[in-house]
């Protein structure tokens, strides 16, 4: 049997869908970035209209949606992309962001991998390449595994700056 797709996850969620993010660069193909790099701002938000319609969807059920982004600072290119869309397409849609600099993320035993943790009991792990590539995904449902990642992203959350109150050090 198939893994389910993170829409079914999240479909099939009804409290909490938690993001713990460590990458300064996804891929750099996406239309949204491209769009960004170009000066198009609002075209950068037009390309995660699917998104931001799947997030409000989630929120408009009650699932607490909560992501942190743990980044390097000065932030590379990419993260500021992400920063420029996130009040428009995250933010909009219900999606509480805080940013974790790396700095003070250096005593949080943190999961090896970008993971979404459903209603504190389901996993979903998303693999890069070095450049930024999707890989894949591999969903689990270890208790020791979810313990360990609902540590770090409580942990995580903790230490982050809210959205609102972060400033870009480029």
């Amino acid at each position: 049997m198939p893994e389910p797709s993170f829409a079914e996850l999240l479909a099939s969620c009804n409290r909490t869908a938690l993001k713990l993010e460590f990458r300064d660069q996804y891929m750099t193909d996406d239309p949204g970035y491209i769009a960004w790099q170009s000066g198009d701002l609002d075209q950068a938000v037009r390309e995660y209209t699917d998104w931001t319609e799947t997030a409000r969807s989630a929120t408009g059920r009650g699932v607490q949606m909560k992501r942190v982004r743990v980044i390097s600072e000065p932030v590379s290119e990419y993260i500021a992309f992400e920063y420029a869309v996130t009040s428009r397409a995250n933010v909009a849609a219900g999606e509480q962001i805080r940013w974790l600099p790396r700095a003070r993320a250096s005593t949080i035993a943190l999961p090896g991998n970008d993971v979404w943790i459903f209603d504190e009991a389901t996993l979903q792990f998303i693999f890069f390449a070095g450049d930024g590539r999707f890989v894949g995904n591999e969903v689990g449902t270890d208790p020791d595994v979810v313990k360990l990642c609902l540590q770090a992203f409580e942990a995580a959350w903790e230490r982050g700056i809210d959205h609102a109150d972060y400033a870009l050090t480029l």
